[in-house]
């Protein structure tokens, strides 16, 4: 796969240990590459445009400007870049600031390589990965109960066993090893998933399935 056909991905980080590290998980994944590593927020806002990475890896704590400002500068001149912010613990108001400012999601660095081309293939499929407390925050602040049942109604046969699985806490290649389809044929169901129940996350997802069951709009 040459790199025009892959998905790019930009790091932002000042440790350069931690850049480096970044650039080799990105670029152990097939279907990704590495299209920068810059070491501030300035040189972020300054290089995106040229660049036009599909994602930036954007530490929230920067060296001048923050993490938080890059992101609302970028997202404000091209919403279409999709942002994960890295940052070293579970800051809740500084990670629910940068998801208020345009980021789709965040990682702790402390996250395996694995965890980390999960995230950037969930976000690139339309999710947005995130732990439940700060999902749970999103929730309260933006969530309008559905009052009616067309999401259930809209999910195909598949799409309704994925969603089963996914709310069972099954990872992507879990799921696809279990139906016997493709990792990526999995993230497709779960983007229109997502899509159709106008939620932004496995956790919502979920959420939203358990619900469904709870008052008795879903079988099994």
């Amino acid at each position: 796969m040459n790199a025009r056909s892959k998905h790019s991905v930009a790091i932002v980080e000042d440790k350069t240990a931690l850049g480096e590290s970044l650039r080799k998980i990105v670029e152990s994944s097939d279907d990704l590459h590495c299209t920068g590593v810059w070491t501030s927020g300035e040189e972020a806002v300054k290089k995106v445009d040229a660049f036009r990475p599909d994602v930036v890896l954007m530490d929230i704590n920067l060296p001048g400007m923050s993490g938080i400002e890059a992101t609302a500068r970028i997202k404000h001149h091209l919403p279409e870049v999709l942002i994960v912010m890295v940052t070293v613990y579970g800051d809740h108001d500084k990670i629910f600031a940068a998801l208020k400012a345009g980021a789709s999601g965040y990682l702790l660095k402390r996250s395996t390589p694995a965890e980390v081309r999960e995230a950037i293939h969930d976000v690139l499929g339309g999710g947005a990965p995130m732990s439940a407390a700060i999902a749970r925050r999103i929730v309260e602040a933006f969530y309008q109960p559905r009052t009616d049942s067309a999401g259930e109604d809209a999910l195909s046969p598949r799409e309704s066993e994925v969603l089963k699985l996914l709310a069972d806490g099954l990872a992507n290649k879990e799921i696809a090893d279990q139906l016997d389809i493709s990792v990526q044929t999995v993230r497709v169901h779960v983007k229109h998933i997502y899509e159709k129940l106008h939620v932004r996350s496995r956790v919502e997802a979920a959420n939203w399935y358990r619900d469904s069951q709870e008052h008795g709009r879903w079988p099994g």
